[in-house]
This record gives structure tokens, C-alpha cells and sequence, in this order.
């Protein structure tokens, strides 16, 4: 089945945000397929976004494995222990990363990256599934509202693990 995505003519990334939020609900709600869902949740930010990088880290065998992504070619696996994705699924949290640069231990999939924000997504019991990386080629590119906005859409993937 065929989706039209609705992108509002603004640069107000919360407008942007509100308006997608429904639009991923209504095209994973009804789908069990998780890779499928990862997959139209990548591409949808990257097509409202532009964002240079989008994609999700799954929790594989003791490491994060590229999962459904957008954008140029990436890290296959990474450490939970290295860079901002493991960082993340390390400490559970939301880090965004200005420069990465100046992001001790930062992994360069691509030397394009200039600023990244990183979320966990977790299981119902509280452990880390995988996390959600979005990557920039502009230096200071997130905000409170990409983090609020991202936030939202990681609680739709939550729900359907």
C-alpha cells in the first residue's frame, strides 16, 4: 500500500514534528512488522527533514547492528561502550551533540557528519532495543524541539515492541 506524506511548507520544525506524528502512527499502527516500520520512520524523517543521516542501531549480540536507515553508507556495528549511539544506549539517554568533533570517543561513519542526536529506544522491561541516530552536516542542528519531537515518534516504536 502506497503512503503520501504530508510535509508542511515551514521551517518550524515542532509544526513539522505535530504534523508527521500522526502520519508515522497511522502507517506503522496497523503494520507487526518492525524492520518495515523502522524503515518508513527513517524515511519519512529524512524526506521532511533532510537530515544528512537517519537510521536505528539495534541491540544484536552484545553490540548495536545497523538496522533501517537513510542516507550514505554507514558503521555496521558499534560497541556499547564507543561513540554517541553507544553512549546512549549506555547511559539511556537522549544526547545531543553539537560538534561531534569535540564528542570524546565520537565515531566517524562519515567525515559529512558535523552535529547528531541520539535516543534509546526501550523495552517495556527497561533494557535498550536499539537506538535512534540522526546525524547532521550542520554544525548545532538539534534542539530541544528535535529532541521533544524524536522523543515521540521513539514512544510510537516503544509501543510496538
Amino acid at each position: 500500500m502506497a503512503e503520501e506524506l504530508i510535509i508542511p511548507k515551514t521551517t518550524d520544525r515542532s509544526e513539522i514534528y505535530a504534523t508527521l506524528l500522526p502520519q508515522i502512527e497511522s502507517v506503522i499502527g496497523s503494520e507487526s512488522d518492525l524492520t518495515a516500520n523502522l524503515a518508513n520512520i527513517t524515511a519519512v524523517l529524512k524526506e521532511a527533514f533532510g537530515f544528512f543521516w537517519v537510521g536505528f542501531y539495534v541491540v544484536k549480540e552484545g553490540q548495536l547492528v545497523l538496522g533501517p536507515f537513510q542516507g550514505p553508507l554507514a558503521c555496521t556495528r558499534i560497541p556499547f561502550n564507543k561513540g554517541v549511539c553507544g553512549a546512549s544506549y549506555t547511559r539511556k539517554e537522549t544526547i545531543v551533540v553539537p560538534d561531534v568533533d569535540k564528542f570524546p570517543g565520537h565515531i566517524a561513519c562519515s567525515s559529512a557528519s558535523r552535529s547528531e542526536i541520539v535516543l534509546p529506544v526501550l523495552h517495556r522491561n527497561g533494557t535498550v532495543a536499539m537506538v535512534l541516530d540522526v546525524d547532521s552536516d550542520q554544525l548545532d542542528d538539534f534542539d530541544e524541539t528535535d529532541t521533544e519531537g524524536l522523543k515521540r515518534i521513539v514512544k510510537l516504536v516503544e509501543k510496538k515492541l
